[in-house]
C-alpha cells in the first residue's frame, strides 16, 4: 500500500500562498477565561473515564495492526499492513533507558503510559528522562552520555533534534532506537512511530475536501505546527502544504466549465512555539487580532488554546467555531442578543494529532477533524522491539500504528483503545523488574 502522499504530489491546481508571519514574543495572560459548566464537567468526567478504560482493556489484545514502512527513514514511504503478536515475557531482567523531550502534553504522557505498562507486563527496568523541552538539546545530550555510561542494556531516545548524534561525541556503545520522532542517523536501523509528513497530510487534506466540498473559491489557513524544525514538525508542515496544493481530479460526470475551476487556498500564517498552551494563546490572540482566517491548523496543545481564545472572541465579538460540514451553522450567542439574521464568521479548528481536550472538541463540534496515532501503542511496541533486538532478532526498521482520521463519529467509527492515557495517570519514571520466585 502506498501512503497516500505519493504521486498526487505532481499534479497541482489548487494555489498555495505563504505569508510567514514574525514570531511573538510577548506574553499575555487572559485571567478572563469563559468558567466550565456543570454539563461540560459531566461530560469531561465521562469522557476520560471511557478514555481509561479503553487504555487498560488494550492489555488483553492478542495482536496489534501495525504498518511497516520502507525506505527506512524518508518521507515519503510504502507500508505494509502486518499484524503483530507482542511478546508475554523478557528472556531475563533488562533494563531500558528512555529519553524523550518533555511530559508536558497528552502526547509524551501516552508515550509515557504505553512504555510503563509493557515494561511491567515483561517485567523489565525502565528508567525514563525529560528533557523539559525541545529546546533543551544539551540536556537531553547530557542525559543521553548517562545512559550509555550506565548500567542500562538499550535505549529508547525521542530526540529533541534529528541531528542530536551529530552533536554526541563520545562511542555509541549500546543499541539506539528512535522513539517517536525520527534520528538522521545512520547509527539507527529501528524507529518506532508514524509517518509525521503523512501526519500533516491528513489534516491538511482534510482541509483542502472540505473547502472542495463547500464550493468555496478562496480560504484562509493559519498553522501552528509546534516547534520550528523540532521533532516532526518540518515533516508536518511540509505534508500539510502538499495535501493543499493536490487537486483532486474531477469525476466523469462534472462538466468541463466545473472541471476547471479550482479553490484557492493561502496558508495566511506559520507561528511556531514550543508546546506550552500559555505561548499559544499569545500567538492566538495576536493571530486573532490580525485576521480571522477559515481554519486553524496546529498541534494539539495549540487547538486547545484556540478553543478557549475562540470562545472569548465569541463572547466579545460575535464569532463562532463549527467542525462538521454537514452541520447546519448556528448563530453565536451574541448574535442572537442582537438579533442578527446572518451567522457570525466561522473558524474551523484542525488538530495534527490527539489529546483528551481535542477529543472532548470532537464531541461538542468545537474542532473539526484530528489525526490519532495511537501512542500508547506506540509506547508498548517501543519497549516490545527493544526486548526483542536485545533477545537477537534483527533491526525492525520503521514501524507502528496506523494512523487515523478523527471526526465528531469518532466513537461510532475508530477504535481509541490505544489512542491516549487513561485520566487518572500521573507520569511514571521508574519501573523496576521484580525478582522471580
Amino acid at each position: 500500500m502506498t501512503l497516500k502522499h505519493g504521486a498526487i504530489l505532481k499534479d497541482t491546481q489548487t494555489q498555495v500562498t505563504r505569508s510567514t508571519e514574525t514570531k511573538v514574543s510577548s506574553t499575555r495572560t487572559d485571567t478572563s477565561r469563559c468558567g466550565t459548566t456543570l454539563a461540560g464537567l459531566v461530560f469531561s468526567v465521562l469522557l476520560f473515564s471511557m478514555s481509561g478504560n479503553f487504555a487498560h482493556a488494550s492489555a488483553n489484545s492478542s495482536a496489534w495492526s501495525l504498518e511497516q514502512r520502507s525506505p527506512f527513514n524518508v518521507k515519503v514511504q510504502q507500508a505494509k499492513t502486518r499484524a503483530y503478536s507482542p511478546l508475554k515475557r523478557a528472556k531475563q531482567a533488562w533494563k531500558i533507558c528512555a529519553l524523550v523531550p518533555h511530559l508536558k502534553d497528552a502526547y509524551w504522557i501516552g508515550i509515557d503510559y504505553g512504555l510503563v505498562q509493557h515494561a511491567r507486563a515483561l517485567n523489565i527496568t525502565l528508567e525514563l528522562f525529560e528533557a523539559g523541552s525541545y529546546y533543551k538539546k544539551v540536556k537531553q545530550l547530557s542525559q543521553l552520555s548517562h545512559c550509555m555510561d550506565g548500567d542500562y542494556d538499550a535505549i529508547l531516545l525521542g530526540t529533541v533534534d534529528p541531528k542530536l548524534l551529530a552533536s554526541f561525541h563520545q562511542p555509541i556503545t549500546k543499541p539506539v532506537i528512535a522513539l517517536v520522532n525520527r534520528i538522521d542517523s545512520h547509527k539507527v536501523t529501528t524507529r518506532i512511530g508514524v509517518n509525521w509528513y503523512q501526519m500533516g497530510w491528513l489534516a491538511g487534506n482534510f482541509i483542502k475536501q472540505d473547502v472542495e466540498q463547500g464550493n468555496a473559491q478562496q480560504a484562509n489557513v493559519a498553522l501552528l505546527t509546534g516547534p520550528e524544525k523540532q521533532g516532526g514538525s518540518d515533516w508536518v508542515e511540509e505534508g500539510i502544504v502538499a495535501a493543499l496544493q493536490a487537486a483532486s481530479k474531477p469525476s466523469s460526470s462534472d462538466s468541463v466549465k466545473n472541471s476547471s475551476k479550482s479553490s484557492k487556498i493561502t496558508i495566511s500564517s506559520i507561528r511556531h512555539a514550543d508546546n506550552n498552551r500559555n505561548l499559544y494563546r499569545d500567538q492566538l490572540y495576536h493571530l486573532l487580532k490580525d485576521q480571522t482566517p477559515d481554519y486553524v491548523l496546529g498541534s494539539a496543545v495549540a487547538i486547545e488554546a484556540a478553543v478557549g481564545e475562540l470562545a472569548i472572541k465569541q463572547a466579545r465579538h460575535g464569532s463562532t467555531l463549527i467542525s462538521q460540514p454537514e452541520q447546519e451553522p448556528q448563530l453565536s450567542e451574541v448574535a442572537q442578543l442582537r438579533g442578527d439574521s446572518q451567522p457570525a464568521p466561522q473558524i474551523k479548528l484542525v488538530s495534527s494529532y490527539l489529546s483528551p481536550a481535542v477529543l472532548r472538541g470532537l464531541f461538542r463540534g468545537r474542532v473539526a477533524f484530528s489525526s490519532d496515532d495511537s501512542v500508547v501503542l506506540q509506547g508498548k511496541l517501543a519497549i516490545d522491539v527493544v526486548v526483542r533486538e536485545l533477545e537477537g532478532a534483527k533491526p525492525f526498521g520503521d514501524i507502528g500504528p496506523p494512523i487515523q482520521g478523527l471526526q465528531g463519529d469518532v466513537l461510532k467509527k475508530h477504535k481509541l483503545e490505544n489512542s491516549l492515557a487513561p485520566a487518572e495517570f500521573y507520569p511514571i519514571y521508574r519501573v523496576k523488574s521484580k525478582k522471580q520466585p
